[in-house]
């Protein structure tokens, strides 16, 4: 062994060494943090301790925070430059902003979640038409390498072609070189989330919610090969059968397929900024309208309790 090491120019006690496993008791915890950053995604480790300690668990900041690493969650929050990205990998600007998405393959958008496990967890990557919120593909990944995310991308244009733009975040599995190339090599448009904008995302991360309170949550995946089958079935399920009210209750492969029966979706009211128009024009009358009619049916039962109360009717009620 020590003439091996020697060999291969590395230390024994690397060799010797044996990765602990996570405990359960973590495990217990990391499910939690996950349940609480979905509905509070603005917690950050200080907050986060006092809700797991509200729950009956003591635990320190540090071990906390150490577990947020680890499953990669940040609190949301405007923040300045402090961290640097790869230096050989570019950051594309937003494209979205101001932007009216009006048809299916015009805009495909691209994440990462953390599915937790009964024993460890996995990483899921969604490849998703914005219009529609079809998911076009997935991979599970046991790493966060970006060979998986190359998969699900080319999964996604061979099985339903290619859109206009593609907007991803600015992590490392979607600015290296093997990513971009897909997208450029189609001429397809490459856009990127400002820092901590989880909004300019909307979508994807609409749909990890959804995913995770009626799938994730509600079962103990034991194996990756469980969670492979489970999250399949629920995709399939998601794309097919579950009505959704921003679609006006149709189901994002009915929208894909620009089924007759589904009319036009307004999907420019999930944007960061939603473009002027007729539409936004339309709405916003509609709720000052609206706001109108509240305020007088507010005055009219004043003045109905003010006259059962006392007995007068008020000179100005008609």
């Amino acid at each position: 062994m020590r003439e091996q090491c020697c060999l291969l120019k590395i230390g024994r006690s690397g060799l010797y060494s044996r990765k602990k496993a996570v405990s359960e008791e973590n495990l217990k915890l990391m499910r939690l943090m996950d349940e609480q950053y979905l509905k509070t995604p603005f917690y950050g480790s200080r907050k986060m301790q006092v809700s797991l300690r509200r729950l009956g668990f003591r635990v320190g900041r540090e071990r906390v925070r150490r577990l947020m690493r680890l499953m990669g969650l940040e609190a949301i929050y405007q923040k300045p430059n402090l961290s640097k990205g790869h230096p050989g990998h570019k950051i594309y600007p937003y494209l979205l902003r101001n932007m009216a998405i009006e048809r299916p393959y015009q805009v495909w958008c691209a994440d990462i979640t953390y599915i937790p496990m009964a024993h460890g967890w996995v990483y899921l990557v969604v490849v998703m038409d914005w219009y529609s919120r079809k998911v076009l593909s997935w991979r599970l990944s046991i790493t966060m390498e970006s060979g998986f995310c190359v998969e699900a991308l080319q999964e996604a244009m061979e099985r339903h072609g290619r859109p206009e733009i593609f907007n991803t975040d600015q992590g490392v599995q979607f600015t290296c070189a093997a990513f971009i190339e897909q997208l450029q090599s189609q001429g397809i448009r490459v856009s990127m989330d400002g820092k901590g904008r989880f909004l300019d995302n909307i979508m994807v991360e609409r749909l990890w919610r959804s995913l995770k309170y009626e799938e994730v949550f509600t079962k103990a995946y034991v194996s990756v090969a469980d969670a492979r089958a489970g999250i399949s079935a629920w995709i399939a399920f998601y794309n097919g059968e579950r009505p959704h009210q921003a679609l006006d209750y149709c189901t994002p492969n009915e929208i894909f397929a620009r089924t007759p029966a589904c009319g036009y979706v307004d999907n420019a009211r999930a944007l960061p900024h939603i473009p002027t128009g007729s539409t936004t024009t339309t709405r916003k009358k509609d709720s000052i309208e609206e706001g109108s009619m509240i305020q007088l049916c507010s005055a009219v039962s004043v003045m109905v309790i003010g006259t059962r109360l006392t007995g007068e009717v008020p000179p100005y009620v008609s």
